[in-house]
């Protein structure tokens, strides 16, 4: 909120680059008031689902922590590289000058708010919360389906299903371009920006998609050996399997994935 409310750097603009910033100002296609309750409440769909698929508690409240980090990471460095990149947006030229007429000196005569929001184009905002907050569910859905282990390739519905998140958060990035209100690089770096982050934060609560328990938590306790388990022999002769991904023990008898 803090870099929300702070003024951009003041960039210099040469008055032969203006052609850049002189495109028309239009209503956004994706407002950010439809944008946080589209994004959260398809998350809240599919947690809910899996949750009352599987009754797993602690898998609900990871994917919630995991998805709110992905968030707030993102606005922290989105806004930070805001302000200090301080690049104008698409449609400068008309928040500057209002009444269409450029002084030789590029001074604004337009709002003062309007026009420091126009200072604000790199990365694309909305580009990269779209990508850490979508980008989190499809990778949540990647995990939960077995989309890139030996239990869930040859399946090709699971893949379609996992990346219809991103393809919308595609979508809300290539708006961002049709209604004037960021430049291709700023989309492309803003999309990056997101997916690295909720790559990031997923990560740090679930396994490696790869991994044959891609779809439990780490704080799971299907994750570990019972504790009142006392056994001499061997993880295999006893009925539990080692992870090889982080040598964690897994019970044969709870690893099967209810949601498959």
């Amino acid at each position: 909120m803090y870099f929300e409310w702070k003024d951009p750097f003041i960039r210099k603009i040469q008055p032969d680059e203006m052609w850049l910033y002189r495109n028309p100002r239009t209503e956004s296609y994706v407002p950010l008031i439809a944008l946080y309750p589209s994004m959260y409440g398809f998350a809240a769909l599919v947690f809910v689902t899996y949750f009352f698929h599987t009754r797993d508690l602690t898998d609900f409240k990871c994917a919630w922590l995991g998805i709110s980090l992905a968030g707030t990471l993102n606005g922290v460095i989105t806004q930070s590289i805001k302000i200090a990149v301080g690049r104008p947006r698409p449609d400068f030229f008309w928040r500057c000058f209002p009444d269409g007429v450029m002084n030789e000196d590029m001074l604004c005569s337009g709002d003062h708010h309007s026009i420091m929001e126009g200072r604000k184009s790199f990365p694309s905002g909305h580009s990269s919360v779209a990508f850490a907050s979508l980008g989190f569910i499809s990778l949540y859905l990647f995990g939960k389906l077995n989309v890139f282990n030996e239990r869930g390739r040859g399946q090709a519905w699971r893949l379609v299903v996992s990346v219809v998140p991103l393809l919308a958060a595609t979508m809300v990035a290539i708006s961002r371009t049709c209604d004037y209100h960021h430049h291709w690089q700023d989309v492309v770096v803003g999309s990056v920006i997101g997916l690295i982050e909720g790559y990031l934060c997923y990560r740090q609560y679930f396994p490696s998609l790869d991994s044959r328990y891609c779809y439990l938590a780490y704080a799971s306790d299907a994750m570990y050996p019972n504790p009142s388990r006392k056994t001499t022999s061997k993880p295999e002769a006893s009925g539990i399997e080692v992870n090889p991904e982080n040598e964690m023990l897994v019970d044969t008898a709870e690893k099967d994935n209810k949601w498959t």
